[in-house]
């Protein structure tokens, strides 16, 4: 999908990449696969806000995505490529024989008329679904399955592929987006094709009122705040927290830069080579 710049008439236009939408061919939704989507404004259950800079923005509908695809053997038509608010990559609506409809998520070349399926014998073509004892050796795949029959979860993203590498002992490897090889279950299902919409990261806002209608309120950095505010702020003038150099920290204490992930965890054992390889000196 490329993008499409503007002429520099106004500031906001100068540096704005917006995509030019040319493959969408259905606006409003299928009514009977929206459901109503609350905001919630970034707080919990008491009302404290949990997640910093969400409120506001335009309202939405959420459309029910088919991650796990489990009409096995029944041929899809694609009817429509549409805009999904919630996500960064675009749906296709398909319908089945029978006339049951669903959206999934729509890979690179996938078009209007197309056909798609999923099961063990299907072919590994773009938007079929089949498991990845199946996958030929070196396909690019996405919305993977972590366990076997809970739905895709791994690689949704817009532009998104992951690399089946390998098989042995009832696992498959795989190579993720980040550079991960990771071991699935020989039965999970995962969908054939790069996700669409590979040029959403190249996108610029171009101004801040965009930026307010996908629901993102401003912010401002811990260094201008006040020491009661931020554990960065304070000093005169433009300092590092108070005149010291100081560890960059959250507004919470916690110094960024260090790993969260938490040590010793149960699915370790199936992360074959880690993102970052160590140096050996």
């Amino acid at each position: 999908m490329p993008l499409k710049s503007f002429k520099p008439v106004t500031p906001s236009n100068r540096y704005k990449m917006w995509p030019t939408y040319e493959e969408i061919t259905k606006k409003k939704p299928e009514k009977s696969l929206t459901e109503p989507l609350k905001k919630s404004g970034g707080r919990n259950n008491t009302g404290r806000i949990t997640c910093r800079h969400i409120g506001g923005g335009h309202k939405r509908k959420y459309r029910l995505i088919d991650f796990k695809r489990r009409k096995h053997g029944e041929a899809a038509k694609v009817i429509a490529i549409e805009y999904d608010p919630n996500r960064t990559c675009r749906i296709a609506l398909i319908q089945y024989k029978d006339g049951q409809k669903s959206y999934i998520l729509c890979p690179v070349g996938l078009t209007v008329g197309a056909t798609v399926a999923s099961g063990p014998e299907v072919a590994p073509t773009p938007g079929n679904a089949m498991p990845l004892k199946n996958v030929p050796l070196g396909t690019a795949v996405h919305n993977i399955e972590l366990r076997p029959g809970t739905g895709g979860k791994v690689a949704r993203a817009a532009g998104q592929q992951a690399i089946v590498s390998n098989r042995e002992r009832g696992y498959a490897l795989v190579k993720m987006p980040s550079g991960e090889i990771r071991s699935f279950h020989e039965n999970c299902f995962c969908t054939i094709g790069q996700v669409g919409n590979r040029d959403h990261m190249n996108e610029v806002s171009g101004k801040a009122g965009r930026t307010r209608w996908k629901g993102t309120r401003p912010t401002v950095r811990g260094m201008c705040m006040n020491p009661v505010d931020h554990p960065n702020g304070g000093g005169e003038g433009k300092s590092k927290s108070g005149g010291g150099r100081q560890h960059l920290k959250s507004p919470w204490g916690h110094v960024k830069g260090q790993r969260t992930r938490h040590k010793h965890k149960a699915s370790d054992k199936f992360i074959v080579q880690r993102r970052k390889k160590k140096k050996r000196g």
